[in-house]
């Protein structure tokens, strides 16, 4: 049921709707004028002049029926007794206090329609038959009953079109918060990329230039081997931020950088051992875990390795890999206290952060904490679904 107050009409709606009441009720008023004129030989000044005023005023108390419905609609059909030009107002109230939809409403009004048309004659001279009677009666019910049904169908279909918009808009809305949702995940995932990216290869220079500003006793070719780590490892973090930045930039055609796999923690390693961490790796995994496990794992081992280079220079280093298919891969990264003192880098905070969210949507878990030694461990265990299982899936 209808219960909102409709929207106000602009003055062309208005304009052709009453101009339409009024031409409905030209034909009625005209024939009266007629019978008048063959049975009296005259109109009467009540024809010309009364009735037409009726019926604008009528006419004039439709443009608050919005408004007032209930109450414009009986003042226009209790007043159109007076006035056979104002019988299409009366319909056209009829008509809009049907499109609310609400029974009680439409039935006193439709009820006081055809009571009021029996009355119309009564205010001109004009003799009727009796054998006619149930014809007075039976037609302004006909009127009424169509008048009622097509407000009812204009109701109806108000409200279908009110609803479609409403689920437009809420569609739209949806839309625009799923695409800002869309972006504000793109930017997460682009920063935690960066972050992972850039701290590991930062953190190492950083440790590298740590050592030869705190080392005064390094041979030259030491310095040198220190000052080209620092080289290479600035290098290689402009590469990967550009590698990063391009997708951003790139088409959306263009397929991203490759991704860090499992197989490349070795290299990874390596790379740390190059730069100055004594770190061991052992490694018990039986099989190759997924593309998405590899690439989770790989970010563990280098978040721990960027940790130890950033907060324990000069520490031991150990990773531990274990798991099969079908169990959990564990992952343990435990640095022993910090040999060397420099001065400390600054805090990011969003490292184990976009790491812990990371391992959540695996499915893990993520353990850091200091250690009885003053050292460091980070573990982290991961869901290895069976590659069967992973199939089916």
């Amino acid at each position: 049921m209808n219960t909102e107050v409709a929207p106000r009409l602009g003055w062309w709606q208005q304009a052709w709707r009453l101009g339409a009441a009024a031409a409905v009720g030209i034909p009625l008023w005209l024939s009266i004028g007629v019978v008048l004129r063959e049975q009296t030989d005259e109109t009467g000044s009540w024809f010309l002049i009364g009735d037409p005023l009726v019926a604008a005023g009528c006419l004039t108390a439709l443009l608050w029926r919005r408004r007032f419905p209930l109450a414009v609609a009986l003042t226009v059909v209790i007043a159109s007794t007076a006035s056979a030009l104002a019988s299409g107002a009366a319909l056209l109230a009829l008509v809009s206090i049907s499109t609310r939809r609400r029974p009680v409403e439409i039935g006193v009004v439709a009820l006081a329609l055809v009571t009021a048309s029996q009355f119309t004659g009564g205010f001109y001279p004009v003799r009727s038959s009796s054998g006619l009677l149930w014809y007075q009666l039976a037609f302004p019910a006909l009127l009424a009953g169509i008048a009622v049904t097509l407000g009812m169908a204009i109701g109806a279909r108000r409200v279908e079109v009110r609803s479609l918009r409403y689920r437009a808009e809420s569609a739209e809305r949806e839309q625009t918060a799923r695409a800002a949702q869309a972006r504000a995940l793109e930017r997460n995932r682009i920063a935690r990329e960066m972050h992972d990216v850039l701290a590991h290869r930062i953190s190492l220079v950083a440790m590298q230039a740590g050592v030869l500003d705190h080392r005064s006793d390094l041979t030259a070719e030491e310095s040198r081997v220190l000052v080209r780590g620092i080289t290479d490892g600035s290098r290689q973090a402009l590469e990967e931020l550009r590698d990063v930045l391009g997708v951003l930039r790139a088409d959306p055609g263009r397929p991203e950088p490759p991704q860090p796999s499992f197989d490349r923690i070795p290299e990874l390693v390596a790379e740390a051992r190059t730069s100055g961490l004594d770190v061991t790796l052992t490694s018990t995994v039986a099989g190759t875990p997924s593309d998405a496990l590899g690439r989770t794992c790989y970010r563990i081992v280098q978040e721990g390795l960027t940790n130890a280079a950033k907060h324990a220079p000069g520490a031991q280093v150990h990773i531990t890999l274990d798991g099969t298919a079908g169990d959990d891969l564990g992952v343990s990264v435990h640095n022993s206290p910090a040999t060397t003192a420099t001065a400390p880098p600054p805090p990011s905070g969003f490292g184990l952060l976009g790491l812990t969210e990371r391992i959540s949507l695996a499915g893990g878990e993520l353990s850091h904490h200091p250690t009885s030694d003053n050292g460091y461990v980070l573990t982290a265990q991961l869901p290895w679904p069976h590659p069967t299982h992973e199939k089916r899936v």
